[in-house]
């Protein structure tokens, strides 16, 4: 079974963004970047596939500025066969993204896409549910465990009551959740072999895909920032100050 996963180049999850001035995005000069995290998930899921014999060929997929090559090295380096980055100057919508996923797998007929539920820098969680609906595959999004039997996949989900598990008939769709396992990192023997795999780069004219912005980011703002707490004496003056903020009654 082939799998695809695809990939996003963020801000590492360690660094504090830093709005810029105008208030029109996310100052990314000189910012360290890294994989999505729920994305190294997915890759993390692909390459113990392919430990089990299940998973026959990893396909790593990104779509952004060249720079992302270095992401698509990094799943290459964690146990990716290969890989293919669709370059674009500029931002690619969750919609645009699904669009050309979906182009990619009408190409590359993967049995399973494995992909993070959400990036980190737009928490748009929605890229992974219209690719489903593209291609007309089913979905197991929020998977906190993954288990491939045949020509179906269990996908477990962390649900408000509880778990649900679903059956999805192969081919089919994935995203990832935190608790679906710890990804392994590369070691330098691998990162030297993943200079070497194949990189595909590809357009989104190459796909026939119109990428066009619709929607308009008209503010970005740093969230209000926190006052100073209080100390208090006992229990009889924290219920005094909470019933003075309305917090109690």
């Amino acid at each position: 079974m082939k799998v695809l996963v695809p990939v996003k180049r963020v801000i590492d999850y360690n660094v504090k963004p830093r709005v810029k001035m105008d208030g029109t995005g996310v100052d990314l000069a000189n910012v360290k970047m890294s994989m999505n995290p729920f994305d190294e998930i997915a890759v993390e899921e692909a390459i113990r596939l392919k430990e089990k014999g299940i998973a026959t060929e990893i396909v790593a997929v990104s779509i952004g500025e060249p720079k992302a090559q270095e992401t698509l090295r990094t799943a290459l380096a964690m146990g990716a066969d290969r890989a293919i980055l669709i370059v674009s100057e500029t931002e690619v919508e969750p919609l645009g993204v699904a669009k050309l996923l979906a182009k990619i797998v009408e190409e590359e007929a993967p049995g399973l896409v494995i992909l993070g539920k959400q990036a980190i820098d737009d928490d748009s969680n929605q890229t992974g549910q219209m690719l489903a609906a593209l291609t007309g595959r089913p979905q197991g999004t929020f998977a906190s465990k993954v288990e491939v039997e045949g020509d179906s996949v269990k996908v477990t989900r962390e649900v408000d009551g509880g778990l649900e598990t679903v059956s999805l008939k192969t081919p089919a769709i994935v995203t990832t959740d935190l608790r679906l396992n710890e990804p392994r990192y590369a070691s330098l023997p691998n990162i030297m072999k993943a200079k070497s795999k194949p990189l595909a780069q590809k357009t989104p004219a190459d796909y026939g895909v119109d990428v066009t912005p619709r929607l308009k980011t008209l503010k970005v703002s740093e969230p209000p920032k926190r006052s100073a707490g209080i100390k208090v004496a006992d229990v009889d003056e924290l219920a005094a100050k909470l019933k003075a903020l309305g917090v109690a009654a």
